[in-house]
């Protein structure tokens, strides 16, 4: 068994074995909580750039299905677990994760002390490393360039080249526009399942395109810093001055708030798991949410004449959501699209319905 290893920015050095692609690997360390849910965090385009720690002991022991991706592809820069199953146990299993892995060239190690590493990015902060496999060892321009590591252009490494159509399941009730900023299957699956045909656009696609043409929009969750996309800001203040409604989950959500005014900023650790409790400060009711983030909305920076804040962290207080005063606009920093995580807050694709149907003069 090949011997596997994880250098970190501060000199930190993790040995264990390796899983999966045999390789070396730069990206942003981070950890994800979920006990279950590792297929879709792998195919979750929102961990572009990043190297994944599953805090969760055992990994892989249901193995790999066709059915449960979240996108066309494994996104992650390195996968890390105390303990790979090597054998699978589950009727829908088609691959190892073992398998999984190499045949998307992802590196990955096991057999480390992760709760040792989850110890150290929750006190010291998410940082950068490379991921490696014996034989691959870094050099030191590889150890400058870890270092000095960024995770850039995000969105346009991720979002689609050209629209999709994706037909609405039984009878077609609206026309949604969802902007592709690394969306997720199911996002998709949710819309289509209340009478939505789903129009998936490139990120870059001008308001024009859309306002008019389609009965509402839908902003996707994606990947790297929400400030850096200045262009997409730029186009959402139009798609607001239109009336539209609109829905805007996790990237989406942050994007949206950039267009209002607010800020953003970085989170030490992030929000990475399916436990995260978030408080609907209207309905005075508490939501155990899907999470992946590294970034949150300056809640002190919404104006309130613009928008309220309505969602909050209980963990750490960051927004979780807010709504337009005078548009049929909100967003939600978490994901009730669902996969991994619980169901609770898949109510919220109602209430963009009905924003959609109140729009049309409530004929559907």
């Amino acid at each position: 068994m090949k011997k596997a290893y994880l250098l970190l920015a501060d000199g930190t050095r993790f040995e264990g074995y390796a899983v999966g692609y045999a390789g070396q690997s730069i990206g942003e360390v981070v950890f994800n909580t979920g006990m279950a849910g590792y297929q879709e965090v792998l195919t979750d385009p929102s961990y572009y750039g990043q190297i994944v720690t599953m805090t969760y002991p055992l990994v892989g022991n249901y193995g790999i299905n066709f059915d449960d991706h979240e996108s066309r592809k494994s996104w992650v820069s390195g996968f890390i677990m105390r303990e790979i199953a090597e054998h699978p146990s589950n009727w829908r299993c088609k691959l190892t994760l073992d398998a999984y892995l190499k045949e998307q060239k992802v590196v990955g190690l096991a057999g480390i002390d992760t709760r040792r590493l989850t110890r150290k990015l929750r006190n010291a902060g998410v940082m950068n490393g490379v991921i490696y496999t014996e034989g691959y060892e870094p050099d030191e321009q590889t150890i400058a360039a870890m270092q000095h590591y960024v995770v850039k252009d995000a969105v346009q490494s991720v979002t689609c080249a050209a629209p999709t159509v994706c037909p609405a399941e039984g009878t077609q009730r609206y026309r949604v526009a969802l902007y592709d900023y690394g969306v997720k299957y199911n996002i998709e699956r949710e819309l289509q399942r209340r009478g939505c045909e789903v129009t998936i656009l490139p990120a870059l696609t001008a308001p024009e395109d859309v306002i008019g043409r389609y009965d509402g929009v839908m902003l996707s969750n994606g990947p790297g810093d929400p400030a850096e996309n200045v262009t997409i800001v730029q186009n959402l203040r139009r798609l607001l001055a239109s009336g539209m409604p609109i829905f805007g989950i996790c990237l989406g959500h942050q994007l949206l708030s950039l267009a209002i005014g607010a800020q953003t900023e970085k989170l030490k650790y992030g929000h990475r798991g399916v436990n995260h409790p978030v408080k609907d400060l209207d309905e005075d009711r508490t939501y155990i949410t899907s999470q992946n983030h590294g970034y949150a909305v300056v809640g002190d920076s919404v104006d309130p004449a613009v928008a309220r804040v309505r969602y909050v962290n209980l963990n750490d207080g960051t927004v979780e959501g807010i709504e337009h005063r005078s548009r049929p606009v909100f967003t939600v920093q978490y994901h009730p699209e669902v996969c991994p995580g619980p169901m609770d807050t898949s109510y919220l694709f109602d209430k963009f319905i009905e924003n959609m149907q109140q729009a049309k003069g409530g004929t559907q």
